[in-house]
């Protein structure tokens, strides 16, 4: 019967809620972006003014957390509403489609689709198919690309593991042209909408390969590039288990390597030109955006699917649920709520499917498993009862609270660092019996 009715649901669609007055959707993505911008401050040297303005014309989520470490369950998370631990898709495969829990659900620009707005988007949104999702799809632009004939940096390892100056010209970058597609689609709408829009646009930098042109490198002479501070003991208190989760037969490099090959400093320049340059790309985005009458009309969403490691813990890449692995940039701008706010309550990329419903104000789902941000929206100092739970793979889980961080693995061992007093997470307290009730 339960599938019946779903089946049901899908066969036919919503009725149209929504008028020319509606506001207007503008979903931003950048992949595989941490906490290093300037408006965050996870690096002291991040140029990213254009993530900055957008925060000051909006909220700043400074504790959001990803669902899972990896593109593809962090995405299906986001954009259908579902926890990977309810959802099955904890890695790279399966498609969400191909996902039994997934199948009938209407992802984000879907369920907008149904209520009557207009879907298009260019880039990276979903983890692949973005051309299912969406009305009108403007392509991936070459995606990852281009790349040299010959690794710049790491000789061995996965193909996209590389990084350094290349190509010549901003123009060659898929995210150049992902961002003018952007640029140009919201150019060409009239003054006077038939309907309103929900557009997607995803960037692929910093995401590996760590390219950009060696204009944006020369923003961060390499002789003056500061590492992340790392603890050379750090996961002396950590299990066999979790340090195996995150190192074992990982595509990415070992910070030995990094570190002995003298490569550090220049993979720091790398993704932090990468980001600069990812940011003027968005850039060019929000200033098409602010040109056109829909401005004051529109909800501007920012997000990246999961943290990134350079260095911290021994670790590069992500594929972890520590800070540094699940700690992303969300930032909502909302016509109607005030700019320049910022919240330390802990949210989740989870959050942002009911958010934009009750922004637009389209039904409430109760099947979704995330809430609602609105009210931080109005009052960034609220009582807030949510955590963030974050996972990799079956049975690994972190809560984030505003204070702690606790993580809980396969094997039972634990981790609890006590962010007020350890930024780092370099000191684990699970074992510490005083911590016992905060562990409970």
């Amino acid at each position: 019967m339960k599938q019946a009715l779903l089946t049901l649901l899908v066969l036919v669609p919503f009725p149209s809620l929504v008028n020319a007055e509606a506001p207007n959707v503008l979903l931003l993505s950048i992949d595989d972006l941490n906490d290093w911008t300037g408006c965050l401050g996870g690096h002291p040297q991040a140029r990213t003014p254009n993530i900055d303005r957008l925060a000051e014309r909006g909220t700043l989520f400074a504790n959001a957390y990803c669902q899972s470490p990896v593109c593809n369950p962090s995405r299906a998370s986001l954009l259908t509403g579902k926890h990977p631990h309810s959802s099955g898709v904890y890695f790279l495969s399966p498609d969400l489609k191909q996902a039994p829990a997934l199948q009938n659900l209407d992802t984000l620009p879907e369920r907008f689709a149904k209520h009557g707005y207009r879907t298009l988007a260019a880039g990276k949104l979903f983890h692949t198919g973005d051309k299912r999702f969406f009305q009108e799809y403007g392509g991936n632009f070459g995606g990852f690309g281009p790349k040299p004939e010959n690794k710049i940096s790491q000789p061995h390892g996965h193909p996209l593991w590389d990084w350094g100056a290349y190509p010549e010209q901003d123009q060659q970058m898929p995210d150049y042209k992902i961002a003018h597609w952007a640029k140009e689609k919201i150019e060409s709408l009239p003054t006077t909408l038939d309907k309103p829009f929900f557009m997607g646009v995803g960037f692929y930098r910093p995401h590996v390969p760590m390219f950009a042109p060696k204009k944006w490198f020369d923003l961060f002479p390499r002789k003056q590039i500061q590492k992340p501070l790392v603890k050379n003991d750090d996961r002396s208190d950590l299990s066999d288990y979790a340090i195996a989760l995150t190192n074992d037969k990982h595509v990415s490099p070992e910070h030995e390597w990094v570190v002995s090959a003298g490569e550090w400093e220049h993979a720091v320049q790398s993704y932090l030109a990468s980001t600069a340059f990812a940011d003027d790309c968005l850039g060019v985005v929000l200033d098409a955006l602010d040109a056109s009458p829909h401005r004051d009309n529109t909800i501007v969403v920012l997000f990246a699917d999961h943290g990134f490691h350079l260095g911290e813990k021994q670790r590069w890449a992500k594929r972890t649920i520590w800070e540094d692995g699940t700690h992303v940039p969300l930032i909502i701008s909302s016509p109607g709520y005030k700019s320049g706010q910022r919240t330390k309550k802990p949210v989740q990329l989870l959050d942002v499917f009911p958010t934009l419903l009750e922004l637009a104000n389209l039904p409430k789902d109760v099947e979704q498993e995330g809430h609602s941000l609105v009210p931080l929206m109005k009052q960034p100092t609220t009582a807030w009862p949510h955590v963030a739970l974050s996972s990799f793979g079956k049975g690994n889980y972190a809560v984030r609270s505003e204070h702690y961080r606790y993580i809980r693995y396969l094997d039972n061992s634990e981790e609890l660092y006590d962010h007020q007093q350890d930024p780092h997470e370099w000191k684990n307290l699970a074992g510490d019996k005083q911590f016992a009730e905060i562990v409970k």
